[in-house]
């Protein structure tokens, strides 16, 4: 069961991250708020891009989503305009979505194909429904019959052109408006001005050409063309400079672009003759066909090697946001590639400003060390250090190490540690220049720097693994396992469950691996998680479906997430085409905190459904998750109309519910509530609706009936609802009910860091401070441990002590919440620069954030009026 052995600390070592890591991430992102307030409308736009790139290294799709908008909203030109809308979409991951096309309309002007190819913004409409459903032509437009425009050219003309054999009745004036070449070649002093006989023969004109010239020149439409003609009265018009008529052939061509086929045939006349919107509509489709077509040989040569770059600059479309977009997704599809080499390589020639150079070479660097070129990845990081971006040191010293230079590394990383505020990656890296207990205690120092960190904990369990001290080894990993799920982590522990016979155990982890990252590959891509699978089923017994939803039952109620979704993951092998048990799944991958997985569930839970009922719920869920909360709610509402549904009441509800809510709506979800409870479902969804109502009745002041949902809930095993239980018994003023029955839930949950954290609240302080101690060794990610113990120090008048404490969560999460209650102290002790910085980087955050902003605003009158505080 172990064809390779377990894993060599020798052969363990964390990854270089791709993204910007300032030093001083709340200061940067306190610069950025500023800039974003100061700067012109027209610079907006980046300056989202460049707060996008630093946040990325954070990891919140929230957070992400809402940089893009903003780019989006700010954006004035098409380009720019095209690129953010197809990113926002593949952030969405829409071409998951079965029977969605890449050029179809989510109805929302940030996404519209249409709306992009349109230049300029109203900022106040940004966020409305788009016009697609408007028809653009109007079926009763004059048409211009032949026998009119032969009868036009009969009577009007006064000037031929000749082309061949054949003579072309035009209009002289008419030409001469056509632009300014022709008009001081007809009335101007060439001898062709004098002539009423003009010969065109040499130019490569055609007959068919020129007559369209003549009826463009007259009508000033090119709808009636073929749109073979209308491409050759597009070289026509750059040829001869006839702007207008270029503009009609570039807007009208850009219409026949929809799919890649289209692309692969008009791109190139765009190139070729420099129009602009024409090469934006065929970038529209190929972007929103990505990662797709990132695969296509014809596609890359259109972006990959300089001259293709050049060429994208000629028509107006090349820039670092392009490039920047292509290689995000090169990077993921697959690091070490030739393609995401030339793609990084592009956008470096594209980097102008100094974070945009410190990002591509940085990325340049992270992808040579991983295609094993340590030279090139020295220079790349060396460059990037030079630009500004001090993490880059990182890879500087694990290039020299890859080359044998250990001590040299081993310097640099003590040196940058000497200089700057020390973080957790720094000590992370220069662990692996150091040996003995000296490597250990940097990890040890990492961890307690920046717990999320995940390769001190798999380093020391792996050392703990080599010493025969298997179940330690466990133990060690289970610490970042249980507040930060990982595809790395999962499989680690799976192989130390293998080496001590634990089959079962081994199975649930890589079944929750698989579902983290399916196409994951273990032991550095030599083995399968399936075929390992294959293997462990011969070693656990396999039960039933009507088992398996024992199972899962069972592993819900005790708060397992891990363990339910390896049953969900079993069962769907043996139903795959379950949309149910692919909304269970991304239930699970939220409360887990992992949003990209979940979104992929959701994608597919809509992909399975078997009714349109059934798929309107799961489109809510997506809406609602990616910030549509009108439209979700629609979908619900249109869900009820086909059949009243458990789940579609219950969306209802919750989408209601995500807003401060007045009395008579808190009154209509409760109803809601109830005909969601009234509707069949299954027990773990059952659970879940009653605790909801039962915290809408605690929140109008019904506690009898909020405590009946409660127990009804406990009922039938919905462990949470202990929880619920507590907060009714506190109100109450039964402060030991209260206690009790959290401890209930300690012992019931498998995942009890939010259960000890909620106790806080029901005892004495020294208590508390226990509580919240082990709520924060279990979930070092929960913020209201570190607010809570810092407010008791300010209470002590401990300011010091109390802002290190926020300071210390602040470090590896700067939380808008932590960010707040520092400034706040820090505008107590009158240290009002900090308590500026502080507020400028969560409102960078959360611009909206009425408290914060509040405190912003006082603080900075007493900083321009400091005689009146």
């Amino acid at each position: 069961m172990l064809p390779f052995g377990l894993p060599k600390t020798d052969h363990l070592e964390p990854t270089i991250e791709p993204q910007l890591k300032p030093i001083q991430l709340v200061e940067t992102l306190a610069d950025l708020y500023r800039r974003l307030g100061t700067c012109l409308e027209s610079e907006k736009s980046l300056i989202c891009i460049e707060q996008y790139s630093i946040l990325s290294s954070l990891g919140d799709p929230k957070l992400l989503r809402r940089c893009l908008r903003a780019a989006r909203q700010h954006a004035f030109d098409v380009h720019s305009k095209v690129v953010l809308s197809a990113l926002l979409r593949y952030e969405r991951r829409e071409d998951e979505h079965d029977g969605v096309s890449p050029m179809d309309c989510s109805s929302f002007i940030l996404e519209c194909p249409k709306a992009t190819l349109e230049s300029g913004c109203d900022l106040n409409s940004i966020y409305d429904h788009c016009k697609c459903y408007q028809e653009c032509t109007n079926s009763a437009d004059v048409q211009i019959s032949k026998e009119d425009e032969l009868l036009t050219l009969e009577e009007d003309s006064d000037i031929s052109f000749c082309v061949g054999n054949e003579e072309i009745d035009c209009v002289r004036s008419k030409i001469a408006a056509l632009s300014t070449p022709f008009k001081a070649m007809l009335c101007g002093s060439f001898i062709e001005s004098k002539r009423s006989k003009i010969d065109f023969s040499q130019n490569g004109i055609s007959v068919e050409l020129m007559k369209a010239v003549d009826l463009y020149s007259r009508t000033k439409r090119v709808d009636m063309f073929s749109p073979k003609i209308v491409l050759e009265l597009l070289s026509f018009a750059e040829r001869f400079c006839c702007e207008e008529m270029k503009s009609a052939c570039d807007i009208h061509l850009a219409t026949f672009v929809n799919c890649m086929e289209d692309v692969l045939v008009l791109i190139e006349y765009g190139l070729e003759d420099r129009a602009n919107v024409l090469v934006a509509s065929c970038l529209q489709v190929l972007l929103r066909e990505l990662p797709s077509s990132l695969h296509s040989p014809k596609v890359m040569r259109i972006f990959c090697s300089s001259e293709a770059r050049e060429r994208l600059a000629a028509a107006g479309h090349s820039s670092f946001l392009l490039y920047y977009f292509l290689s995000q997704v090169a990077m993921e599809e697959d690091k070490v590639s030739n393609t995401t080499v030339m793609l990084l390589e592009r956008l470096k020639e594209c980097a102008t400003l100094k974070w945009q150079k410190a990002l591509a070479l940085h990325q340049l660097g992270c992808v040579w060390l991983e295609r094993l070129g340590y030279k090139s990845a020295q220079c790349y990081f060396e460059a990037a250090t030079e630009a500004g971006h001090v993490y880059s040191l990182a890879g500087i010293a694990r290039s020299r190490y890859k080359q044998g230079q250990q001590h040299s590394a081993y310097k640099l990383m003590n040196t940058l540690i000497s200089e700057y505020k020390a973080v957790g990656w720094m000590y992370q890296e220069r662990s692996l220049y150091n040996t003995g207990e000296n490597k250990i205690a940097d990890l040890n120092t990492a961890t307690e720097l920046d717990p999320t960190l995940s390769f001190p904990y798999k380093y020391r369990a792996v050392s703990k693994a080599e010493e025969k001290q298997t179940k330690d080894a466990i133990s060690e990993i289970d610490r970042i396992i249980q507040f930060k799920l990982a595809p790395d982590c999962l499989e680690l522990r799976a192989w130390f469950f293998i080496a001590i016979e634990d089959y079962g155990s081994a199975l649930r982890d890589i079944r929750a691996m698989l579902t983290l990252e399916p196409s994951y590959k273990m032991f550095n891509v030599r083995l399968s998680g399936d075929d390992l699978i294959d293997l462990l089923n011969h070693k656990v017994q396999q039960g039933s479906q009507a088992d398996c939803w024992l199972q899962l039952y069972d592993q819900w109620s005790s708060i397992d997430d891990i363990g339910s979704l390896a049953i969900i993951h079993q069962m769907l092998v043996n139903d795959p085409w379950k949309s149910l048990l692919r909304f269970r799944q991304s239930l699970l991958l939220l409360r887990l905190n992992c949003k990209k997985a979940a979104m992929r569930c959701l994608q597919l839970a809509c992909n399975l459904s078997s009714s349109e009922h059934e798929k309107l719920i799961y489109e809510g869920w997506i809406l609602y998750d990616t910030g549509h909360r009108e439209e979700a709610l629609a979908k619900a509402e249109k869900s009820i109309l086909i059949q009243r549904s458990f789940e579609a009441f219950f969306l209802k509800a919750y989408t209601l519910s995500d807003s401060n809510l007045d009395p008579e709506s808190s009154s209509y979800v409760i109803e809601l509530l109830e005909e969601a409870i009234r509707c069949p479902s299954d027990g773990l969804r059952k659970g879940q609706a009653l605790n909801n109502l039962g915290s809408k009745y605690v929140d109008s002041g019904k506690l009898d009936q909020a405590a009946n949902c409660y127990m009804n809930a406990l009922d039938i095993k919905h462990t949470k609802a202990h929880q619920g239980l507590a907060r009714v018994y506190s109100l109450r003023n039964q402060q030991k009910a209260a206690y009790a029955e959290l401890s209930k839930l300690i012992e019931k949950a498998h995942n009890n860091a939010s259960a000890y954290e909620n106790r806080s609240e029901y005892c004495d302080s020294e208590m508390a401070k226990n509580d919240l101690n082990m709520a924060t060794e279990l979930d070092p990610l929960r913020t209201y441990p570190y607010s809570y113990r810092a407010a008791v120090l300010m209470d002590d008048q401990k300011e010091t002590e109390a802002i290190e404490e926020l300071s210390k969560a602040i470090a590896f999460k700067p939380d808008l919440q932590m960010l707040h209650l520092r400034a706040a102290f820090y505008e107590s002790i009158g240290n009002l620069n900090s308590a500026l910085c502080d507020c400028e980087a969560a409102l960078c955050l959360e611009p909206d954030h009425i408290d914060t902003l509040d405190l912003y605003n006082r603080a900075r009158d007493q900083a321009i009026h400091p005689q009146q505080i």
